[in-house]
């Protein structure tokens, strides 16, 4: 690719209406459309379903024998940053996260790929699959190969098999009353995202949270005997919140004096750098949620649209803020009491 051809390119996200898991359909919306796909099940099917629709977990999991589990996923999304090697690293670190959310270790992945062939030079999409490459073998993982399509809109990302031990699951259901709640990464990605794609600016700190694998925090809970945790992405801390405290049937306490953020987030937000994802998160878990004292600056942070954020785990990990805890369920539909 020449010189000229490069100048004629314009900046990776600015061919996406949206960015990272900011793009996501609104989790309202979601689980309407998903909502009549619960049935009696496979007829025949290989193996016991452990993980599924019900309770919009990270993952579906299916056993195959008293201590084997197969874990399956996928994700992808529109370009977050316009560098494609470090999209590719953030897009598969981010569909990695779904098995670590499980409990996990992923074993394969496939690329996922829609690219603009009139518009983009494949150059980009080899580096934007270059860096998925780097992230999965780092991990572990075999990358063996994918399925591609010619769209008018970039998007990447990867569908991922991973095994976990069928005692040893990690769900959005299995929250108790008295647990601690830990965080394992910051906040902030989607106002920085935001911003990054808005004017340009680089925020290395941002990409290197995003491309931070959760494999350690996951190895942790699972060999500290914990049950509950999901990952932080496109919904937002208050929205996976929500949905682990609805489907654990408690009442999460959040402090927000224990949230911790990167550098820029708050000020980015106040430049108003904050994505239309964001805010649907916001006015999804409203609702159901006691915003006590909190400004409504910390609430969008709360709710800001992650990329391959960290876990939330219902249990105390050491090295890892604890942001609240869970308790017994409030009644008239609040999952979360902020304070």
């Amino acid at each position: 690719m020449t010189d000229q051809d490069v100048s004629s390119i314009r900046r990776l996200t600015s061919y996406a209406h949206g960015g990272g898991c900011a793009c996501k359909i609104p989790p309202g919306e979601l689980e309407r459309v998903v909502e009549g796909l619960l049935s009696a099940g496979a007829k025949n099917p290989e193996g016991e379903l452990l993980v599924g629709l019900e309770t919009g977990d990270d993952a579906a999991v299916v056993r195959l024998s008293d201590d084997t589990a197969v874990i399956s996923t996928a994700d992808f999304f529109t370009p977050v940053v316009d560098d494609p090697y470090d999209w590719g690293r953030i897009a598969a670190a981010n569909a990695l996260s779904d098995v670590y959310a499980m409990g996990g270790r992923p074993i394969t992945a496939i690329n996922l790929l829609g690219w603009p062939r009139d518009t983009l030079p494949f150059e980009l999409a080899s580096e934007v699959l270059r860096g998925a490459r780097d992230v999965a073998h780092g991990a572990g993982c075999h990358v063996a190969g994918g399925h591609s399509i010619d769209d008018p809109e970039p998007k990447f990302g990867m569908s991922v098999t991973g095994l976990v031990h069928p005692d040893h699951i990690l769900r959005n259901s299995t929250g108790r009353a008295g647990l601690p709640l830990t965080l394992t990464k910051p906040l902030g990605v989607g106002v920085l995202n935001n911003r990054h794609k808005a004017t340009g600016e680089h925020f290395p700190h941002a990409v290197a949270s995003m491309t931070a694998l959760n494999d350690r925090a996951s190895a942790q809970a699972v060999q500290a005997g914990v049950a509950c945790a999901t990952d932080v992405t496109g919904f937002g801390l208050l929205g996976h919140l929500h949905k682990l405290a609805r489907a654990s049937r408690v009442t999460a306490i959040l402090d927000t004096a224990a949230v911790p953020y990167l550098d820029d987030a708050h000020a980015s937000l106040r430049a108003g750098y904050v994505s239309g994802g964001t805010r649907r998160n916001l006015d999804w878990v409203r609702p159901h949620l006691d915003t006590g004292t909190a400004s409504e600056e910390e609430l969008l942070l709360l709710a800001d649209a992650q990329t391959s954020g960290g876990l939330l785990i219902a249990g105390e990990i050491p090295g890892y803020p604890v942001v609240g805890e869970l308790v017994p369920a409030a009644g008239a539909g609040t999952t979360m009491v902020i304070k």
